[in-house]
């Protein structure tokens, strides 16, 4: 109906601007016979204009009735669970199946039935008394239908029915990466996580992020809001796993510093400081936020840290890092940093550098998400370049030179001048539809 209207305005058009052509002919041969009879020429300019005007209100409304009429299945393409079936998957919400507490409430661990197969799930269920609530729980719902992604949470269904609002994810088994870098009581409640882990987890999230601002294949683009440590989840193979979007907003597809003004939401340690006193949020306040977890992953300390005297993390670790004392920053549980000292500081200065971008005061001297990519993948082949050196040295009996790594140092080089070339785009998995 749509493409009818368009071509008979085409149609129209075309009949004018030829009319108006005959017309101007016919006028320069006949002008004195004609010139008392033209005054229909206003009048059939003014009628167009009407017409143009009704068509166009026409398509407009024949459009928002196109999108109401979309069912809720096919724009959410995922599962919905009867209060029953949830019930059964927990146990009735025993309290041994609970698996990690939040800002909406209560995350369980259940065994939903799957065409005759048992599956693990995480159930995420809203607290009566939560901060959360209604708003959030759709928004959710919404986005994670919409994504699909390697290194984001896959929704598989939602329930909401008497009261009670749950989401439901596939199941991720090695907890968050918060857990797994800071301390309890002054002890690692886990194996500390290695260098090149961390790197790879670096990585995983920030194509996520780069995913949601860039790669959706919609309209518009998602910012995440609320980026932290927490919000990272990591599978049995330590691969990233970005997930709780329900404070997330859509944004403007242009990658400028084009923003969305709304109140201010997020977690207190990992707030854009611009994002904070201005309402103004883009997808630069992700990136931001994105700065402040690497630092917790360089550093193994919490965003807010209450050992610290200074404003929290960032401000302790700016201040190490303006003074070049990198050394007293770096976690010491991590493992991996053998490599000769001069190698080693190079890889820590690169990393250093991408979150010291990160975190800058304005917007507009941040990177992107896509370039961000592209500093960590250069970082990680960096060290993986340097301990491929020194396995390949040592195994031969050889002395390691300082020229060797130099000439890896390139890598760098080379991918920042790819990066002003050729824009940086992240592989994404096309969205699958719905069964």
């Amino acid at each position: 109906m749509v493409s009818f209207l368009m071509l008979l305005v085409h149609s129209l058009l075309w009949t004018i601007s030829t009319s108006n052509s005959d017309c101007s002919s016919c006028c320069d041969n006949d002008f004195k016979r004609v010139h008392t009879d033209v005054s229909w020429t206003p009048r059939l300019s003014n009628l167009v204009i009407f017409v143009l005007i009704i068509l166009d209100i026409v398509v407009y409304k024949l459009r928002k009735l196109h999108e109401k009429s979309i069912p809720f299945s096919s724009e959410h393409p995922c599962r919905r669970f009867s209060l029953a079936e949830i019930q059964l998957a927990t146990n009735n919400f025993d309290p041994e199946t609970i698996i990690g507490k939040g800002g909406f409430g209560k995350v369980y661990k259940g065994f939903i039935d799957d065409g005759g197969t048992k599956t693990t799930v995480a159930i995420k269920r809203l607290d009566c008394l939560s901060r959360q609530g209604a708003s959030e729980f759709w928004t959710e719902v919404k986005m994670l239908s919409r994504v699909r992604h390697g290194h984001l949470v896959s929704l598989i269904g939602y329930c909401s029915e008497f009261n009670e609002m749950m989401v439901v994810y596939e199941y991720i088994s090695g907890g968050d990466l918060a857990k797994r870098l800071h301390k309890v009581d002054g002890k690692s409640i886990r194996t500390p996580l290695s260098w090149v882990e961390r790197l790879k987890i670096c990585i995983g999230a920030a194509r996520a992020l780069d995913y949601l601002h860039t790669g959706t294949g919609v309209k518009n683009r998602i910012i995440h809001r609320d980026v932290k440590s927490s919000n990272i989840l990591l599978d049995e193979n330590m691969a990233a796993k970005v997930s709780d979007l329900g404070l997330s907003k859509i944004g403007p597809v242009d990658q400028s510093c084009t923003h969305v003004s709304t109140n201010v939401k997020g977690t207190f340690g990992y707030l854009d400081p611009n994002y904070f006193m201005t309402g103004r949020l883009t997808r630069k306040s992700d990136v931001y936020s994105f700065g402040v977890v690497l630092l917790e992953v360089l550093c193994g300390r919490p965003a807010v840290d209450p050992s610290l005297d200074e404003r929290g993390l960032v401000g302790w670790a700016q201040r190490n890092i303006k003074e070049g004392t990198l050394n007293d920053i770096i976690d010491l549980n991590m493992t991996g940093l053998t490599l000769c000292s001069r190698k080693k500081i190079q890889i820590i200065k690169a990393f250093v550098k991408i979150a010291v971008k990160c975190l800058q005061t304005r917007p507009k001297d941040r990177p992107t998400m896509s370039e961000v990519v592209v500093d960590l993948e250069a970082a990680l082949a960096l060290q993986e370049r340097g301990e491929y050196l020194v396995r390949s040295r040592y195994n031969n009996g050889e002395q390691i030179s300082s020229s060797s790594y130099s000439k890896t140092g390139k890598i760098m080089m080379l991918s920042r001048t790819l990066r002003k070339i050729l824009p940086a785009k992240t592989p994404v998995r096309p969205v699958e539809p719905a069964v």
